[in-house]
């Protein structure tokens, strides 16, 4: 159980800074946060002004923190509920809690009408005292509650404590330093500079602290980092803000001051979770006019800020020697105007997707090559379709017999502004084509990319060397330009006997290294899975079926039946219903998270894949009540290719309901039934389904 920590920095709050309502300290009550009946109950320690779930029962919570023993082995979730909260504004919540031995931690935000609630943060990391974590809470126009989520783990002395809940207006960014708990930013720790609290009537180090900006007194707070403990060349101190959770763009602002104008070199950066930086801002000495009246007081700076991913801005000051002097920062805050009206707006990368279901988007080629075909495959189990959906358009090169030397395809993108960091990830397959699998191929530059800028000098940035025939692989490259510059995919070839044919399909471009991109739509939603992480709060129905779904990668033990490879990269995990050690007629059974009820129409979009000639039956349904009401269903052989399917539900009971995939094993062994990327979202459906019409033909559209 939680050993007890007392709260020295958050026990009040100053009078200047507004909480808004949802705000705790847990001092004496909880504040309108309830426990959710259907978990274990959240205890209210009011001597130590904390509410925590451990490893406890419930009726020993109260009377055994420290116990040693674990009386239950099961995992235990304690869901703790905020009162409904209206604040359509921007705002931050900051959380204090603390990991015991080992649990996990998630806050989730739960609109009214909406199936799933939304994920905002979570942590599995145990620390030994309490720890501060930032989300912000962007603009709502419907009314929400938190759901904060904790659960403890199975060892002994686990538990999960929460000691505050802040929510203020603005950005988490934003700081004054008016609070003990600095608004989440952190000093990281070096061993003789760091960044230190100044103001508050106390002087510490030395007696020369200016006044604070907020208040412009000595008992406002800022922060400052001094010179007088440097040791070596360019001792660094860094201060650094919370992590964003949400994109976001505008103007960051701050105050400081220097007391020298030598000896200290001034920066802000954004550093994001892979741990690159980029300049930002540097206090500079171009003009001696302009710092003769500002050494020693407080210099306004306003920068642009754009973020489509996770970033911290780190303010860092390094020193060359004792003499460095002082520097000063107060009053952060943030814009989502940006500083100028001469900043250019966000750039939309999504011009350079294209899945090519209704012509080539914003792409071109060359005419002077050998053209890409757009060609379609209608579902059969001889050869793959489209990644898309499985019959729908993708691109072809060298699809046809010629009695020309060689092949040269060029596709041209549209084009993207320099100075940018992008991630772009595509779908290719290497078409089978009977000679060429015969050990006379050559694959090495079957498919390349390059940057064309300007000029027309070219760049590769990527080519392609995983050889697998048949499926389609996903390809992730990361690449910065320094001029515009647009992508040209291009494939080479001597003769059709050499490479076959190569495909290409759903191409998308986004701001940011890959590593920090890929999935970041899909994975803030509570619905989707593309089990390459086990299976996102998927469970096995343990009471009504036969077997389990199997995580499972590559080929399935049965020939002639399951896919190749997963959709969502070609070489990751799929689910699937193995069908060697079942009877037929027998079934797996797997169940999302309980829906709550909603307003209007709900979408479910999934990939499944039914290849055998003994292919069995599957289908989705809706369980509620104890009862499941079919959604949709397909029996027998489909198709050799993963195929999308969309199933548009209501769910407007006061139960909770779940989603269950059923698969049943058909007449044989060759009855493997898969399945993959699961997203269920709020809404009608965006696409029709397209459905697949069983059949041996090969026949290119």
């Amino acid at each position: 159980m939680l050993s007890f920590y007392l709260l020295t920095f958050a026990v009040s709050i100053q009078a200047h800074n507004q909480l808004l309502p949802g705000s705790c300290n847990f001092e004496s009550n909880t504040c309108e946060y309830t426990s959710d009946a259907d978990f274990t109950s959240w205890t209210l320690h009011k001597d130590g002004r904390f509410v925590a779930v451990d490893a406890t029962t419930d009726d020993e919570q109260d009377d055994e923190i420290g116990a040693d023993v674990r009386p239950q082995a099961k995992e235990i979730t304690g869901v703790l509920l905020s009162p409904t909260l209206d604040q359509g504004e921007w705002s931050c919540l900051r959380l204090v809690y603390q990991i015991s031995g080992s649990g996990s931690l998630e806050v989730l935000q739960r609109t009214e009408g909406k199936s799933f609630d939304r994920p905002l943060w979570s942590s599995q990391a145990p620390s030994d005292s309490w720890v501060i974590s930032s989300m912000d809470l962007q603009n709502n126009t419907e009314p929400y509650r938190i759901v904060i989520e904790g659960k403890p783990g199975q060892s002994a002395g686990s538990s999960v404590a929460i000691f505050e809940i802040h929510i203020s207006p603005g950005y988490c960014l934003e700081c004054d330093f008016e609070e003990s708990h600095l608004c989440g930013y952190s000093n990281q720790w070096n061993a003789n500079v760091n960044w230190y609290v100044g103001g508050g009537g106390v002087q510490v180090l030395n007696n020369n602290i200016p006044n604070d900006h907020t208040y412009n007194n000595k008992t406002g707070h800022l922060m400052y980092v001094d010179s007088i403990y440097a040791k070596t060349f360019k001792e660094v101190a860094k201060l650094v803000s919370p992590m964003t959770k949400v994109p976001i763009s505008g103007c960051l602002s701050f105050q400081y001051q220097r007391s020298e104008e030598r000896g200290n070199l001034f920066s802000v950066f954004t550093r994001d979770p892979l741990g690159q930086y980029q300049e930002l801002w540097r206090a500079g000495t171009e003009s001696q006019n302009e710092w003769s009246g500002t050494l020693g007081e407080w210099i306004p700076v306003q920068v642009d800020l754009k973020a489509p991913y996770s970033i911290q801005v780190v303010f860092e000051v390094a020193f060359n020697s004792q003499r460095g002097g002082r520097v000063a920062i107060d009053d952060i805050s943030f814009s989502p105007e940006f500083c100028s009206t001469d900043t250019e707006p966000n750039f939309d990368p999504s011009i350079a997707n294209c899945d090519f279901e209704s012509g080539l988007c914003q792409y071109s080629q060359d005419q002077m090559g050998s053209p890409w075909r757009r060609v379609s495959v209608k579902p059969n189990i001889f050869r793959n379709g489209d990644h898309t959906t499985g019959a729908g358009s993708f691109l072809l090169a060298h699809s046809r017999l010629s009695p020309q030397s060689g092949y040269v395809s060029h596709l041209i993108g549209p084009t993207l502004p320099g100075n940018m960091k992008y991630c772009l990830r595509f779908y290719f397959s290497l078409r089978e084509i009977t000679l060429a699998t015969a050990g006379f191929n050559q694959t090495d530059r079957a498919l390349a990319v390059y940057l064309q800028q300007r000029n027309n000098s070219q760049e590769k940035i990527w080519t392609q060397a995983e050889k697998s025939r048949g499926i389609w692989i996903a390809a992730d490259v990361t690449f910065q330009t320094s001029q515009p510059a647009k992508v040209v995919f291009i494939s080479t070839c001597r003769s059709f006997w050499d490479c076959g044919s190569v495909a290409l399909d759903d191409i998308s471009v986004n701001l940011g290294d890959c590593e920090l991109t890929a999935g970041l739509l899909l994975s803030s939603l509570s619905g989707h899975c593309d089990f390459e992480a086990g299976l996102c709060g998927y469970t096995q129905d343990k009471q009504s079926d036969d077997a389990d779904w199997e995580l499972r990668r590559g080929t399935t033990p049965t020939s002639y039946t399951g896919p190749r490879g997963d959709h969502t990269t070609g070489l990751g995990y799929y689910l699937h219903m193995e069908a060697s050690p079942l009877l037929p007629g027998q079934s797996t059974r797997l169940l999302s998270r309980p829906l709550r009820g909603s307003r209007g129409p709900q979408c479910l979009r999934f990939y499944y894949h039914m290849y055998g000639s003994g292919t069995g039956q599957l289908s989705v349904h809706l369980g509620k009540d104890g009862e499941d009401v079919l959604l949709w269903q397909r029996s027998g052989e489909q198709s050799i290719a993963w195929l999308r399917a969309t199933v548009e539900y209501k769910s407007d009971s006061q139960h909770q309901a779940r989603i269950v995939f059923k698969a049943i094993r058909g007449s044989s062994v060759r009855s493997d039934i898969a399945i993959d990327d699961i997203i269920l979202e709020g809404g009608p459906c965006p696409v029709v389904e397209i459905k697949s019409n069983v059949g041996s033909s090969n026949e290119i559209e």
